[in-house]
């Protein structure tokens, strides 16, 4: 009888044991990861740099002998907007996410002593990851980023293994509405027609680019344009916006040849596009499908920046994205 019943309970806790081992295979990967952000790798570092005379911040995570990701931010914000996307993926990769000169905790150089174009602000991302020898990496373009981005990845195509591009354009069908006043002062550069602009870097004008097109505004954190307004309210900064505002132009005669890259080099590419954004419609989203063979597209239901309520959808996709494409 004894015999039996421990016979009978073996297999009772060979089948707890299996259903167990089952569960767990079951659970998305992404979950089991969040078990793994306590390593000391995963947690984010808060760096500075010189780069050609100018001290660039920046935050760090991941272990630097996995492949990199470069976190490109966009208008009017900094680094910050990466601050829960940098833990996610350093489960993974190494990952970076520096602030533009004039933008989060970089240095702010005067006018008369820095170019604020985007020619510059390549250079200076393409200068850091130098200096950091950094030679192959993932570029995750938003906004701004994406022309700064662009420019690298145009230039130095071998070195690029991957594109995330979230709500960053490079196509003409991107510049809708929005972009109506923005011509106007291309297209006559005057103080007058460069003072409307000025509202987007306010308080309000800033809420209004963080809510607008989300499905609750109230799960928006406002201490987003409380620390942009940090670098935004520095003494000539509203100044060296509207300087890059201006030069968003030189940006325009370029998709032809980002296009070609595309064409040309095919980078896998992972698109994850607020797609209720104003600022840049989803219209500036599906042309990429005309020039990228190994493109995977998400739409979300969100607004321009994305990450503030779809993060960890984006997250996500983009583990499994880099995975799928051997980038690990």
């Amino acid at each position: 009888m004894k015999t039996i019943v421990k016979s009978l309970i073996g297999t009772a806790l060979l089948v707890v044991l299996a259903l167990g081992v089952y569960s767990f295979r079951s659970v998305e990967p992404s979950i089991i990861e969040k078990s793994m952000l306590n390593n000391e790798s995963s947690k984010t570092a808060y760096k500075s740099i010189k780069v050609k005379d100018v001290n660039i911040f920046y935050r760090e995570a991941g272990d630097v002998n996995k492949p990199t990701i470069l976190l490109l931010h966009g208008y009017p914000t900094s680094s910050h907007m990466f601050r829960n996307l940098i833990t996610d993926l350093s489960v993974r990769y190494h990952v970076l996410a520096p602030d533009y000169p004039g933008f989060g905790r970089s240095d702010q150089p005067m006018m008369k002593d820095f170019d604020y174009t985007f020619d510059n602000m390549a250079l200076i991302i393409e200068s850091f990851l130098a200096e950091l020898e950094v030679e192959k990496y993932s570029i995750y373009l938003m906004d701004y980023g994406a022309p700064i981005g662009f420019r690298i990845a145009a230039k130095y195509p071998k070195k690029v293994q991957s594109l995330i591009i979230q709500n960053g354009n490079a196509y003409d069908e991107g510049l809708k509405d929005f972009w109506i006043p923005i011509k106007k002062y291309w297209n006559d550069y005057t103080i007058e027609n460069g003072k409307p602009l000025e509202g987007f870097h306010l308080p309000d004008g800033l809420k209004w680019q963080y809510t607008h097109g989300v499905q609750d505004a109230s799960k928006i954190s406002p201490d987003n344009w409380t620390i942009d307004l940090q670098h935004l309210t520095r003494a000539e900064n509203n100044e060296i916006q509207l300087a890059m505002f201006y030069d968003y132009r030189t940006n325009v005669p370029l998709y032809p040849e980002w296009q070609q890259y595309f064409r040309d080099h095919q980078p896998p590419t992972l698109i994850v596009w607020g797609k209720n954004d104003y600022i840049f419609p989803a219209d500036g989203a599906y042309p990429y499908k005309k020039d990228l063979k190994n493109l995977e597209f998400h739409l979300l239901d969100t607004g321009h920046f994305a990450l503030e309520e779809k993060g960890d959808e984006i997250a996500n996709y983009i583990l499994r994205f880099l995975k799928k494409n051997n980038i690990k």
